[in-house]
């Protein structure tokens, strides 16, 4: 096969990435696999039963989104935990450490430039930090350098950030005026603050074809992120997209390729949005054969393959973006 680059892997047919895949190339250094299953969703297998407590997920601004995206129109904020002000955070945050968590994602709806209202909620973060103890993870949306060092000084253990390599996507998905550059000064601006960081890479989002991952995957390249995630566009009922296909299993391991290719040593997970159903094993097998580290909610097929394939693995019930702190623990079994 010709030298391998993102871009020829980008080019491969879907036999040319299977026979790919099949072979060596993507073959993971560590023979231990991490599997996680937080409570913001319910996860039961023979093998493990996610806590309904542990890691679950809070939004800022209730079920309100200046957005509106085609893909998600604020369903997804309808699942976490509301807190609107400081002290409901704070609050809030003591009854789940009482109940059992163990930490928390801090997220919410969009302003109309891209960003999550979190300024006016830092303080509290850093008081949850010191008084609680809880690990805490913050999906920042478009964010500047001050807000970045200012989640540093509070002790945020790692920023979670969308990233968007498509113009298309950007404005028709999610009904933004921002362009591509907001999304790589987001990522410099976090790199800057020395704040661990994890971008997500979400495949398919334009009505389930690729169009922009690779060009994401380049963005992230500039900086040194501290764990990668690929996800994948899904349904949501009620959604402007509830009824588009979503990309199939080879569209998400190319992408997962790619960024193993480019990111050799940086933890690469496979995130917790990809589409259910008949094809959610295919897809799990095929990350794992594209060189992840970690899986999220992983179903029975991944699970299987794992131990046929003498695997060590794991589950811990925190946000997959725990790998980012898990990863030198990671034993090497070659």
């Amino acid at each position: 096969m010709t030298e391998l680059t993102p871009e020829t892997i980008w080019n491969l047919n879907e036999k040319e990435l299977l026979k790919l895949l099949e072979s060596d190339f993507f073959k993971s250094k560590h023979r231990e696999i991490r599997f996680y299953a937080p409570s913001f969703s319910y996860y039961k297998t023979k093998h493990y039963c996610s806590s309904p407590n542990s890691f679950p997920t809070i939004s800022v601004t209730g079920i309100s989104c200046s957005l509106k995206c085609k893909h998600c129109g604020g369903k997804v904020l309808e699942t976490m935990h509301p807190a609107l002000s400081p002290k409901e955070l704070f609050d809030l945050c003591t009854t789940l450490k009482q109940n059992g968590a163990e930490g928390c994602l801090v997220s919410g709806g969009c302003l109309p430039d891209g960003s999550v209202p979190i300024d006016g909620f830092v303080g509290t973060l850093g008081r949850i930090k010191r008084e609680l103890g809880l690990t805490v993870f913050v999906h920042t949306g478009i964010i500047n350098c001050d807000t970045a060092i200012s989640l540093k000084q509070a002790g945020v253990d790692a920023a979670l950030i969308d990233v968007i390599g498509s113009a298309e996507t950007i404005k028709k998905i999610y009904n933004l005026k921002v362009t591509q550059k907001d999304f790589a000064q987001s990522l410099k601006a976090l790199d800057k603050a020395e704040l661990p960081f994890v971008p997500h890479v979400i495949v398919g989002l334009n009505e389930g074809k690729l169009d922009g991952e690779l060009e994401a995957l380049k963005m992230i390249s500039q900086v040194k992120p501290s764990a990668i995630v690929v996800i994948a566009f899904m349904p949501i009922r009620n959604t402007d997209m509830a009824k588009t296909m979503p990309p199939k299993p080879v569209d998400i391991a190319k992408v997962t390729a790619i960024a193993r290719l480019m990111f050799p040593e940086t933890p690469l997970i496979l995130g917790c949005m990809r589409p259910k159903g008949a094809a959610r094993g295919a897809t799990d097998v095929l990350a794992l054969k594209a060189g992840v580290d970690a899986v999220a909610f992983p179903s029975e097929d991944v699970i299987e393959y794992v131990k046929n394939e003498h695997f060590l693995f794991s589950f811990s019930s925190f946000c997959c973006a725990q790998m980012c702190l898990d990863a030198n623990q990671l034993k090497t079994n070659q």
